[in-house]
């Protein structure tokens, strides 16, 4: 850290003292009277504007403050009583008016004697010699940098943890099952163990090249994002050795002060998500205190005239901006939308609500906006405050945000009745909207455009099968359909691997007359290791157990396996209608975060990571259930 040569007033740095060549002897030890007249003029007036300041500011305490009144819900180790200032920030009357004043005169006589006193120092301050004031510069500089590490190690407050149920065990009884997972175990030792020796501490692999790789929603710094992304991994595959590899290079190596422009919400699922995820899995402090240090980062990223966050921020300037092609300076629904998990963590285990009211503000500004046919634009502009072009996608730039209304439910165990309403509301609008049927009966859903339909399914949207199958419990007397509609689209995104020369699926696939689940366009013919089809296999299993989902996993986890892997590693394909197809020469990070996660899972018992306990990001990081109904505090509305 490098401080000012002197301590900046009123935004503006004092030059340094100019010590001159020892080798003249007229330049005396000590500052001359008119350096030190204006000095203390300076400090004089500094003082006097701060103690004016106090009189004549308004006082915030007599405006009522944005308080959604939940906090003692979420954070149950605060005691909130303990220093709570005066409720709502209202007006005080009567017998409270008399101490309320005492108090204010208490303050004043304290700042009277603080400014006496600080010209006192200052007074002092000028006589010393310029060897003395420097020697003490340097002193309090080191004393700064010095708190600056106790900050950073300093524990948070200690907090009850959640019943954290099947973070070990799941191992199946079928012998072949069992080989296929071990499959898998050794497929992400080949995409760690490679990463670990061309890659290490940068964001990604390129396997082919065996160098680091990074792409700019990581921004220019080197930030270990596969290390992260795949701990959670290694633990839940008992690759212990690894895990404690990512550990040493987390605490020694993960630095958030860096000049670098990042993606909010990448940075959210992938970083935060999985540090918390490492964090409830091994139990071990670092994790937790790395993840808060990143959240502090993030929050200047709200700061616009409607608290929706700039998609970008910079990690030291806290300077905000949202991406160049986004309709009209908009914010993106799926990333905006996508922050609620981790930030009800944090707030949970900081004990500190602003992270917590950031999505809550959200969601309150969300649901007072009017939604052509109960849709919801991908686009919001965080300036006006008011939808972009009329676009709504479950794919790409949508996606998210509806899995995450479903999941804040879940994770409250089932307590957030206003997400599951938002959610379920959300849903019927998309099934009248935007899922049809084709020709050949494939169910999919498309996209909206400006009052058409545009027949179009990417990837990205296949996660939905899984998402309908989770959210089938709870839904508006409508369970058996919605498990089955999640069947029905695992089905279609079965087809559009089935359908290709590699049986891997494409980026994106049409439903327009003859074409049904095919790419068209040569733009969308690629496959870079995405999770979403592996995930809603997942899903289905766990709810059906009809043993084709395990067999279709098995025929992507074999595809992968055939196509995708080099000696270095894990590699994208540019074309899966060719037999011969060319690598992108990336190892995703969510590769090793997600598509091989929820193969291991897929072929693992029920028993590790339970759904009534765990509930995933959109990165595949299992978050605990806060039982909040559990906890006995008033403000608790299950307790209620």
């Amino acid at each position: 850290m490098t401080a000012p040569a002197l301590l900046p007033l009123s935004g503006r740095r004092i030059p340094p003292l100019n010590l001159g060549p020892p080798s003249f002897p007229h330049h005396r030890a000590t500052l001359r009277l008119s350096e030190k007249f204006i000095l203390l003029l300076i400090l004089s007036a500094f003082i006097t504007l701060c103690f004016g300041a106090f009189f004549f500011l308004p006082d915030s305490s007599k405006h009522k403050r944005f308080d959604l009144g939940l906090e003692d819900v979420l954070i149950p180790h605060v005691d909130a009583h303990k220093g709570a200032k005066n409720p709502g920030g209202f007006l005080i009357h009567g017998p409270d008016e008399h101490r309320h004043r005492e108090e204010e005169e208490r303050l004043r006589n304290k700042i009277r004697a603080d400014h006496e006193k600080a010209l006192e120092e200052a007074k002092e301050k000028l006589k010393k010699s310029r060897e003395e004031i420097r020697a003490e510069i340097q002193t309090e500089k080191n004393k700064v940098v010095q708190e600056m590490k106790i900050k950073e190690k300093k524990p948070l407050p200690p907090v009850p943890i959640p019943n954290l149920s099947g973070i070990n065990g799941g191992d199946p009884e079928d012998d072949d099952i069992r080989k296929k997972r071990e499959k898998i175990k050794e497929m992400m030792k080949h995409a760690w163990d490679n990463y670990r020796i061309y890659g290490w501490g940068h964001n990604e692999l390129r396997p082919i090249a065996k160098k680091g790789h990074s792409t700019n929603i990581f921004g220019s710094s080197q930030m270990g994002a596969t290390i992260v992304d795949a701990l959670d991994t290694l633990y839940i595959m008992g690759l212990h050795d690894e895990f404690r590899d990512g550990q040493k290079w987390i605490e020694d190596s993960l630095d958030f002060s860096v000049n670098s422009e990042v993606s909010v919400f990448e940075v959210n699922i992938r970083f935060i998500g999985g540090l918390l995820a490492a964090y409830y899995l091994s139990g071990e402090e670092i994790f937790k205190i790395k993840a808060v240090q990143l959240a502090e980062k993030l929050l200047p990223a709200f700061n616009t005239p409607t608290g929706i966050p700039w998609a970008m921020v910079n990690l030291k300037s806290g300077v905000g901006r949202n991406w160049g092609w986004a309709s009209a300076g908009s914010s993106i629904l799926a990333e905006f939308g996508t922050l609620h998990m981790e930030f009800v963590h944090l707030s949970y285990l900081t004990g500190d609500p602003v992270y917590y009211k950031k999505v809550m503000h959200i969601r309150r500004l969300l649901q007072k906006m009017d939604r052509p046919n109960g849709l919801y634009p991908n686009y919001l502009n965080p300036r006006t405050g008011r939808w972009g072009q009329y676009h709504t996608s479950v794919g790409g730039l949508g996606d998210s945000f509806y899995e995450y209304l479903l999941k804040a439910w879940l994770m409250s165990d089932k307590t957030d009745l206003e997400a599951r309403n938002m959610y379920d509301d959300a849903i019927e609008a998309i099934e009248k909207h935007l899922i049809k049927k084709s020709r050949g009966g494939l169910t999919f859903i498309g996209e909206w455009k400006n009052g058409h339909l545009e027949k179009k399914m990417g990837h990205l949207t296949c996660f939905a099968g899984g998402m309908f199958a989770l959210g089938a419990d709870g839904s508006r007397n409508k369970a058996g359909h919605y498990l089955e509609l999640g069947a029905e689209i695992a089905r279609t995104c079965h087809e559009s691997y089935d359908r290709t020369a590699l049986k891997l699926g494409p980026e994106s696939f049409k439903f327009d007359g003859a074409v049904e689940a095919v790419a068209v366009r040569q733009a969308e013919k690629y496959y870079i290791l995405r999770p979403e089809v592996i995930e809603t296999y997942w899903y289905l299993w766990r709810f059906t157990h009809d043993p084709r989902y395990r067999q279709w996993g098995w025929e992507a986890a074999l595809a992968i396996e055939k196509h995708c892997r080099v000696s270095g590693g894990f590699s994208g394909v540019k074309d899966v209608y060719s037999s011969t197809p060319a690598h992108d020469d990336v190892q995703q990070s969510f590769f090793l975060a997600e598509t091989l996660k929820y193969l291991y899972l897929l072929f693992s018992g029920d028993d590790l990571l339970p759904l009534d306990h765990w509930v995933f990001n959109t990165e595949a990081h299992p978050l605990p259930v806060l039982h909040l109904a559990n906890t006995t505090l008033s403000g608790n509305p299950a307790v209620r």
